[in-house]
């Protein structure tokens, strides 16, 4: 094969880099003959991505730095904090080196900013969330030449939508589940009291951490909430920021800080920047889940168990997402003290909405025993190189 395919991995934090790395790794495995690129734009992510390729495939792919000239990433450093410039601005400076390439493999649409209509590279998009949220359906989403979703509901989803038409859709499965132990449960305290995560989302409208979560945590810091441990495992993106800005919503907030009393708390465990964010350490390991909208509880639900939300958005005249899909996996509060009440029945609450998460799970995630996600993904990626997508 003579065109080069180039993976992009232009973000600051890592959460995107299981859902296209793996795919990479298969397609040099598929056919040991393909140019395989992987351009990263921090050491960071490097290093992420090499950790799941290992040193075999790492070793057969070319390394493109993806950053920018060091003066323009000291300079672009501070409003990096509220506006995601830095990543928009590489783009724009490596605009000729993606469009040289045959075919640019991403986990998000912003590289579509800067395709060159006339040159010959085919863009594929692989998303990083599960097709929960209205932003999952953007229009502009249909300027790539093949869309890879993990399952029937994103894909039919996006077609009745008019996002793309059913033939640049292709379900693979969810190439980060390939890339993980989802048997393992890992240990994450040294007692046997229930384990709740708490996963709130960055989004200044729709996390439920900017009314609800500090009230969330001084009660499991509390008196009453002794008896439950807690992980307070929020979106990675959440603490990169103080101001959080939406661009969706057009609208913008202070994020809350953490306090001493829930560090200080035994049965709170708190991460807000650590690798065990993106590697499913914290929903392998948990018992219950406590979330708003991230895509991360359906990778709690690879294994059924009690799930709860917090909705702090839907009665907002500016929000577009309606009833939540993923709500229907557990019950729903508006707030941290409604919500706590109902935590004691978790384990009922599993049971009873066991056959409902499987349906939803289904639909939102597809498996083929006979391939992997990233199989499935690199034919279609290497098809697209050769000419013959269909």
């Amino acid at each position: 094969m003579d065109g080069e395919i180039l993976f992009l991995f232009n973000h600051d934090a890592p959460h995107q880099v299981a859902h296209i790395a793996g795919v990479a790794r298969s397609v040099s495995d598929l056919d040991t003959c393909a140019r395989v690129t992987c351009a990263c734009a921090t050491p960071r992510i490097r290093t992420a991505v090499e950790a799941i390729v290992g040193a075999d495939a790492a070793a057969r792919f070319a390394w493109f730095d993806f950053s920018l000239p060091s003066w323009q990433e000291r300079a672009l450093a501070l409003p990096n904090r509220i506006a995601p410039v830095r990543r928009l601005r590489r783009l724009h400076h490596h605009a000729a080196r993606l469009n040289a390439a045959s075919v640019v493999v991403s986990a998000e649409r912003t590289c579509l900013n800067v395709r060159d209509p006339s040159a010959r590279a085919r863009f594929v998009y692989i998303p990083h969330g599960a097709g929960d949220r209205s932003v999952a359906y953007h229009p502009g989403k249909g300027g790539f030449d093949a869309i890879l979703v993990a399952g029937g509901k994103t894909a039919r989803e996006m077609a009745q939508r008019g996002v793309a038409p059913r033939e640049r859709l292709h379900v693979i499965g969810y190439p980060k589940f390939d890339t993980v132990d989802l048997s393992q449960r890992p240990k994450l305290f040294a007692n046997d009291r229930p384990v709740f995560v708490y996963n709130p989302h960055f989004d200044p409208l729709l996390s439920s951490w900017y009314d609800e979560g500090p009230a969330l945590l001084d009660w499991f810091a509390s008196a009453a909430g002794q008896g439950y441990n807690l992980v307070f495992a929020p979106h990675i993106m959440l603490f990169r920021k103080k101001l959080h800005v939406s661009l969706e919503y057009r609208t913008g907030r202070l994020r809350p800080d953490i306090e001493e009393r829930w560090r200080a708390a035994p049965n709170i465990l708190i991460d807000t920047d650590g690798p065990r964010l993106v590697d499913m350490t914290y929903t392998l390991g948990a018992d219950a889940y406590i979330g708003d909208v991230s895509s991360q509880i359906y990778e709690f639900l690879a294994r059924p168990r009690a799930a709860y939300f917090l909705d702090t958005f839907s009665r907002d005249p500016r929000s577009r997402e309606d009833r939540y899909p993923a709500w229907q996996a557990g019950p729903v509060a508006q707030g941290a003290a409604d919500l706590t009440s109902l935590l004691p029945g978790w384990r009922e609450d599993a049971a009873r909405y066991r056959a409902v998460q499987e349906r939803l799970f289904a639909d939102t995630m597809s498996y083929d025993p006979a391939r992997t996600a990233s199989q499935r993904a690199a034919r279609v990626v290497l098809a697209m190189a050769s000419g013959a997508a269909r």
